[in-house]
């Protein structure tokens, strides 16, 4: 096994030579060589999270996305292989054996590794398996340098605010750590309605924040920006969650006229000592445990951006290891999506990974609305797993 970890070291110091875009290629130049491979792929979500799009060396460089493979995400076995974190063999008569193996960093699913092999032993798995860890790495890596990853992932067009909104948001959707377990998504409104989300992770504490911007369109999103970005300067500063809130505040104010937004902010001790939330206007937080949803009582301060004296207040939150904490924006709730049952959905994915819990809420939410929401709609859900010295024994993003 020492020779196959030197030979993955290998990999990652030929993709750190490569080019950004040619990475792919010299981890599929590996496997064949190693395993005698062909059709070897990488397919990644897109946007959306509905369709996946395939990039192989013969499209080492889509032209912004054209010319990529969309396949159906919903049902496939790509979708399978997302959902379970498990690499899975499919066998193609007279062709060979083809496997998909996720491509995952610390819970945030990149995609997948598909490559077909004329047969597939344990040990052959087993290091196809952590080819596609360190493909992980090196798309993580290299998406700093390059927009290819970016033109493969709009399989629709993406509007100024959309693309506004999209750089808002973490560049990791999800986050596995051993206290805790976060992911969050968004789902647009047909007009951008200045949702965001966003968290932050140091040596002692779990920042994370949602918002919503009043508005809709470009105004919405440059609304955001100032909120999230006020936000994230006064955190790393290392402001207290008060004056984080605050700072948020005075810069709305400082926009002007009709710059309101709602938001919550948390901050939590990874040795579970304390942890407080600032509520601005938003809808309560849900909390799961021992099998009840129930709502969390917060008091709420006036929205940011209210021209009325505020000082914003710190609560202390009742978070106990095993709790699964659901934060949301009001698009989760009205109109159309106001006959979605949050807490019967989280009570049902009680069992699934945070990212799934996410996923099914925001399709509810979409699916309610036709797919035509009105107003964006916004979802985390935090898995508190509480300190654990040792760490957690997790594979690929999940429990073991």
């Amino acid at each position: 096994m020492a020779d196959d970890r030197l030979e993955l070291g290998e990999v990652l110091a030929a993709a750190e030579a490569a080019a950004p875009v040619a990475s792919v290629d010299v981890v599929a130049w590996n496997l064949r060589n190693r395993f005698g491979a062909f059709a070897v792929s990488f397919l990644f979500v897109d946007l959306i999270g509905q369709q996946m799009v395939r990039l192989t060396e013969a499209e080492a460089a889509p032209q912004r996305g054209q010319g990529a493979e969309q396949i159906p995400l919903s049902g496939s076995v790509y979708d399978q292989v997302l959902r379970t974190q498990r690499l899975t063999t499919v066998l193609e008569p007279g062709q060979g054996q083809r496997v998909i193996a996720p491509v995952t960093n610390r819970g945030d699913t990149i995609g997948v590794l598909e490559l077909t092999l004329p047969e597939a032993g344990v040990e052959v798995l087993e290091q196809i398996r952590q080819a596609a860890h360190v493909l992980a790495y090196i798309i993580v890596t290299d998406r700093r340098f390059t927009d290819l990853y970016e033109w493969g992932q709009r399989t629709t067009t993406i509007s100024l605010a959309a693309e506004i909104q999209y750089q808002l948001l973490p560049s990791a959707t999800c986050c596995e750590a051993a206290e805790f377990t976060i992911a969050g998504g968004l789902v647009p409104a047909e007009t951008i309605a200045g949702d965001t989300f966003d968290y932050a992770l140091d040596h002692d504490t779990l920042h994370l924040s949602i918002t919503d911007a009043m508005g809709h369109d470009v105004k919405a999103a440059m609304l955001a920006t100032l909120l999230v970005n006020a936000s994230r300067s006064a955190r790393r500063a290392g402001e207290d969650l008060s004056e984080q809130a605050g700072q948020s505040h005075r810069a709305m104010l400082d926009h002007g006229r009709d710059s309101i937004a709602t938001g919550q902010m948390l901050r939590i001790s990874l040795d579970g000592t304390c942890a407080q939330m600032v509520n601005a206007g938003h809808p309560n937080p849900l909390r799961l445990r021992d099998g009840c949803v129930d709502t969390v009582p917060v008091e709420s301060n006036l929205p940011f951006g209210v021209p009325l004296p505020c000082d914003y207040r710190a609560q202390d939150l009742d978070l106990r290891p095993g709790d699964r904490l659901v934060l949301y924006t009001d698009g989760m709730q009205e109109r159309q999506a106001a006959a979605v049952d949050l807490p019967a959905l989280i009570r049902d994915t009680a069992f699934q990974h945070p990212r799934e819990t996410v996923r099914t809420l925001t399709d509810a939410a979409s699916g309610a609305c036709n797919g035509h929401l009105q107003d964006d709609a916004t979802v985390i859900c935090l898995d508190w797993h509480g300190r654990h010295p040792a760490g957690r024994r997790t594979r690929a993003g999940t429990d073991t």
